[in-house]
């Protein structure tokens, strides 16, 4: 504790003597000062003890005491020290008048204590707090410490929110929950997501306050509204790879804000020791990724070891990320693959899966449980893309991912790994063609054929194999793709495609012998009705 008035009334050496303000003493003293001046608030800072003789003043004018005395309360002077004895054997009633009147805090000062006494007790008990607050800082980092090397950042939060006498959490790279200490706490620091994503959105190092106040009445302690809550971004790269939320009920203090520095750098530490593992271990997955697709899931599954729980032993996707520009952005750009990256290693986190993320030089590559939460999330984190994307934005983060388009495979094995990274593909150059982030290969498998006839080189096709009989209908001699569609559609069938024409069968003949001559092409040839076909379909998709 700083030192106070009262803690210097009751020094036993100083011999102070209230005379007002006696309900006022447990106010901080910043410093103590001695000044004669008539007016000394242009020197005053707040929070000093004022120590004078009263030598330039008329401090029996109860007019002039009471102008001097509310100025100084104003400008923040906690007490106010008169020493007696001096100009004055007894402190004027104008004054003590006047320090009543305002409440400031008089203390009457004897001759035999010299104002330096005074100066050095304050300075003595604030280097006696400071020295307090040091070693208790330093005895809360060798807690914190033994915490996080014995029990993670878990038992560092804990450790943190005991030694703050309020609540900690952590927040991973999307900024969502990963662990919180008091448990209620958990529920506080979800509802402060908005303002962490817009402190990730600055570069690292950054902090920000959040006051208290507003709300519902509380219920209980998970319903607190009222705290102050300090943000703290972790990590040293241009993005906050996470974020420290520290909520008290006012201001820290010295001993207090050691300990959150010292979360902060014990975090930070654990943090860019995670990516050093996690570069590790993107080497290792990629090693396993090529031996999946070269047909060696044997071996693969030796590489693997546990790093990747049952992921090769269960049927799983495979995602093919690709994104223009390229990640090497000459500018110093943000990798495009930033968003997509921690939305997968985020959710594989809080869902408890394996996840093996491979980038494959402008691609991002990655093996997700069939039907787990992270085939799921990155679902959601594209649709949101697309959808930004659609109203006109950039995405949801940021410009990075403007480029990213996204495909999946259908759940395979590891024996058919190099079968599902193909039809990743596959969806991949569909989903670039259509102008979409994301396509499923089961999309394309499943259904009708015909929305694979809106790619425009189809389009073109179709256009080019039908101009001909469109300028002969053109100029009115006959019906020709009408009647083309017709007789196709009946398979060949000349009664039944004439019935549907309205015409006879043998004008419907006639009409497909100008198809053969105009075409230059046989319709007994399968091929050629089937191409046929399709161009008619995507034509009248148009």
């Amino acid at each position: 504790m700083p030192p106070t008035l009262a803690s210097l009334v009751h020094h036993s050496a100083l011999k102070l003597t209230v005379r007002a303000g006696e309900d006022r003493l447990d106010v901080p003293v910043r410093w103590a000062h001695v000044s004669e001046l008539a007016d000394p608030v242009p020197y005053m800072e707040g929070g000093e003890l004022l120590l004078i003789t009263a030598l330039k003043l008329d401090a029996e004018d109860p007019e002039a005491m009471r102008r001097y005395v509310r100025r100084l309360a104003k400008a923040g002077v906690v007490g106010l020290g008169f020493a007696v004895g001096v100009n004055y054997e007894d402190i004027p009633k104008a004054l003590v008048d006047a320090a009543e009147e305002e409440g400031l805090p008089l203390l009457e000062v004897p001759r035999r204590t010299p104002f330096l006494a005074i100066s050095k007790a304050v300075s003595a008990a604030i280097a006696a707090d400071q020295y307090r607050a040091v070693t208790a800082g330093f005895a809360a980092q060798r807690e914190l410490t033994k915490q996080a090397l014995t029990d993670g950042p878990q038992g560092l939060l804990r450790a943190l929110a005991a030694q703050v006498d309020g609540w900690a959490a952590l927040y991973d790279a999307s900024g969502a929950v990963v662990g919180a200490a008091p448990e209620w706490a958990g529920r506080r620091a979800g509802r402060l997501t908005a303002e962490v994503e817009r402190l990730r959105e600055r570069p690292a190092p950054a902090s920000a306050v959040v006051g208290g106040g507003g709300g519902p009445e509380r219920s209980g302690p998970d319903d607190r509204h009222d705290d102050r809550v300090e943000l703290h971004s972790l990590g040293t790269g241009r993005r906050p790879r996470a974020a420290l939320a520290v909520g008290t009920a006012s201001a820290l203090g010295t001993a207090e804000r050691y300990a959150v520095h010292s979360a902060i750098a014990l975090l930070t530490l654990t943090t860019e020791r995670s990516r050093s593992l996690h570069a590790a271990q993107q080497r290792i997955g990629a090693a396993v990724l090529g031996m999946l697709l070269a047909g060696e899931p044997d071996h693969a599954r030796a590489v693997a070891g546990d790093l990747y729980g049952g992921l090769l032993d269960a049927p799983f996707r495979v995602i093919v990320a690709d994104a223009t520009p390229a990640p090497a952005a000459a500018d110093g750009g943000g990798d495009p693959f930033d968003g997509l990256t921690e939305v997968v290693e985020s959710a594989a986190a809080r869902a408890g899966e394996a996840v093996l993320v491979v980038p494959e030089g402008d691609r991002l590559v990655a093996l997700v449980a069939d039907g787990g939460a992270v085939a799921e999330a990155c679902a959601r984190y594209t649709a949101s893309l697309e959808n930004a994307r659609a109203a006109g934005g950039a995405g949801p983060e940021s410009g990075d991912e403007d480029g990213l388009v996204v495909g999946l495979s259908a759940p395979a094995g590891p024996i058919a790994a190099a079968a599902a990274y193909k039809q990743a593909e596959q969806a991949l150059s569909v989903a670039r063609r259509r102008g979409r982030v994301f396509v499923e290969h089961e999309q394309l498998a499943a259904g009708s054929v015909l929305p694979l006839l809106a790619d425009d080189a189809v389009k073109a096709f179709a256009d080019g194999l039908l101009r001909a009989l469109h300028e002969h209908d053109a100029t009115g001699r006959g019906d020709l793709v009408a009647s083309l569609r017709a007789w196709l559609s009946r398979h060949g069938q000349w009664d039944a495609a004439a019935a549907d024409l309205g015409v006879h069968r043998h004008t419907l003949r006639y009409r497909m012998r100008r198809v053969e001559e105009i075409l230059g092409r046989s319709l007994d040839d399968p091929d050629v009705r089937m191409e046929l076909w399709l161009a008619l379909k995507t034509t009248s998709t148009d």
